[in-house]
């Protein structure tokens, strides 16, 4: 039985998610994402695929965040009319979140359209439409952790929790029958021990090999407790010193929810009612009630607070939620008082970019960076240092207060990476993958250097390598 793997997207890189699962005639797609980062990055989504999509029997999707599920639609316009399997809450969230990527394509395509006009140019087509996210909606196949699905002849899967978003999962994969089949654990992207909402990132026992996310592979996030008073010093600066706005530029599915709960939390301590917190974000706004709706996937101090303090929901208690863009406009002839909560998380789209262009110029307002910037977005150009970003043509001065809380990240740092991995018995062969060239080598040093727990094997997947599955545990790479 023929049995290979290539590494499509997310290689020495974050944005991109797709892995290509071939056993015997049947082709198996582990995510499908969107590349995000400069418009360089970007306009890659228009290639090719670097297969028939019509050859695809199926797509095993990890998590709803568009870059691991945002090129779904284009698959579905390219002909695959295939399940799409995937965690419930993953089904409900993608729902949302496919229709607005959707959206955007449509409106960000036509405003390049209007000045391909001015130049005689031909217009371009959105990369797709509502429709086909819609119709890749109608293919989705909505599972529970825990529970074994065959997907494809020989190929088994079963989700578990990964404690990165609601519904996200780390998926494992028994390919093929009897004494010859191999097992294949993919982390999907893992999260972090003792974040609030959601549960831990579940250990698995055994694999023949695990695919590992490493966005944080060189890094070290601070502990929750230094986070929490980081961001109370925040607050308390803030509000004795500034006579401004904060920005939360926020991931709508995620970070988003995990802000409101903390603010529901510490409302007091932080001395919270002296501003009025919004959420503007109609994506975010959406997302809340799949997460409200899917009480039970929630850790167990979240569901004990909800025990005692029946009917104050802890994601609802105190945040005025802005639905149109005529309120969300409104709230830039606010100049004071304002916690705003907006998308997009790395800052390159959605209504952030407007409460930057009126915030971001005024030393008296303060800006919270709470999440990864991938390379070429603005997010990463702020915390790099800029010292001026253009947002809708125009150069906007950045003079507020800027401040990275990297322990709000959804991510697992390098310690907790290597606590993932060295549950799994034997050291299996480890590939990472959805991580910068930097963050990869800095994690595999650090992995190798303990003799008890090294990988049988460790590599780093570049753009189209391609892995013969029944050579393990030795890694047999393949030119694609």
């Amino acid at each position: 039985m023929r049995m290979t793997l290539q590494f499509l997207g997310a290689t020495e890189e974050v944005t991109g998610s797709c892995h290509l699962l071939s056993v015997d005639h049947e082709h198996l797609l582990l995510d499908c994402g969107l590349i995000q980062g400069g418009k360089a990055d970007e306009l890659r989504n228009h290639d090719p695929f670097a297969f028939n999509p019509e050859s695809i029997s199926a797509v095993v999707l990890s998590h709803a965040h568009i870059d691991h599920s945002g090129r779904l639609p284009l698959l579905v316009k390219s002909g695959f009319d295939g399940p799409i399997y995937t965690h419930k809450a993953t089904a409900e969230l993608c729902a949302i979140m496919l229709k607005d990527a959707a959206m955007l394509q449509t409106r960000d395509t036509e405003r390049v359209n209007k000045k391909r006009a001015k130049h005689d140019l031909d217009p371009l087509a959105p990369l797709f439409t509502v429709e086909d996210a819609e119709q890749a909606i109608k293919q989705f196949v909505p599972l529970e952790y825990g529970e074994v699905t065959r997907v494809i002849p020989h190929v088994d899967i079963c989700l578990s929790d990964a404690g990165h978003i609601l519904g996200s999962a780390l998926v494992e994969l028994w390919l093929g029958e009897g004494k010859s089949q191999k097992k294949v654990v993919f982390s999907g992207d893992l999260g972090r021990a003792g974040m609030p909402i959601l549960r831990n990132p579940t250990l698995v026992d055994t694999a023949d090999l695990v695919l590992m996310e490493s966005t944080y592979g060189n890094r070290f996030h601070r502990s929750w407790t230094e986070t929490l008073a980081e961001l109370k010093a925040i607050f308390a600066k803030t509000v004795n010193e500034s006579q401004g706005n904060i920005l939360l530029p926020a991931f709508s599915v995620g970070r988003a929810q995990e802000l409101l709960y903390l603010f529901h939390l510490y409302a007091k301590e932080w001395d919270l009612g002296r501003w009025k917190i919004c959420l503007d974000s109609p994506m975010a706004i959406e997302a809340t009630r799949v997460y409200v709706n899917n009480y039970p996937l929630m850790d167990e101090d979240f569901k004990r607070f909800t025990r005692q303090h029946p009917g104050q929901h802890p994601l609802l208690s105190n945040v005025e939620f802005i639905q149109t863009t005529e309120e969300s406009m409104a709230l830039n002839d606010v100049h004071k008082g304002l916690i705003i909560i907006a998308g997009s998380g790395m800052c390159n789209g959605g209504r952030i970019r407007s409460h930057l262009e009126h915030n971001l110029w005024r030393p008296e307002c303060d800006v919270i960076i709470c999440g990864y910037q991938a390379i070429g977005t603005p997010g990463r150009t702020l915390v790099d240092g800029a010292k001026e970003l253009t947002i809708h043509g125009n150069s906007i001065k950045v003079a507020a207060k800027l401040h990275t809380v990297g322990g709000l990240s959804a991510h697992a740092d390098q310690a907790e990476l290597l606590r993932w991995y060295r549950h799994f018995e034997g050291q299996p062969p480890l590939i990472l993958i959805h991580g910068e060239p930097e963050a990869q080598r800095g994690l595999v040093e650090v992995i190798n250097q303990e003799p008890k727990t090294k990988p049988q094997a460790t590599a780093i997947a570049t753009h189209g390598d391609k892995l013969d599955l029944t050579a393990l545990p030795k890694l047999a790479w393949k030119p694609a």
